[in-house]
């Protein structure tokens, strides 16, 4: 069985994340970025992969802007204990490779969940 984080968790992440209270901008946004990974549509899932659920949550945190600040911060730390939670060991991870790998997300260069679950994957030796 799947474990989610709900908007509640990301705030707290983004809290520890940016070493404070985030600025939030928008509640719902935050909240719909957490609800996408566990999306169902005509019955069926559509995240049916562990990875793709992350890269969706990932991209949902990135491009919905919910915060003033951090937003690509609490994505990528978000995805890692969205994994983590899922049983995916935290591993270390190059920081330039995922800050390219964020930043390819926000400029939208990278917007297709398979491609982003597929890098995300990558990252993790």
């Amino acid at each position: 069985m799947t474990v989610y984080l709900d908007g509640e968790d990301l705030i707290e992440i983004a809290g520890i994340v940016l070493g404070g209270a985030p600025r939030v901008r928008d509640h719902g946004l935050l909240s719909s970025a957490a609800a996408r990974p566990a999306t169902v549509a005509f019955g069926q899932e559509a995240y049916p992969e562990l990875w793709q659920k992350a890269a969706a949550f990932l991209h949902s945190i990135c491009m919905n802007h919910a915060l003033i600040d951090g937003n690509k911060r609490l994505a990528w730390v978000a995805a890692r204990v969205f994994l983590a939670l899922n049983e995916v060991p935290p591993t270390p991870v190059d920081v330039d490779a995922a800050e390219a790998f964020v930043l390819a997300i926000t400029a939208g260069t990278l917007t297709e969940v398979p491609d982003i679950a597929r890098e995300l994957r990558r990252l993790y030796p």
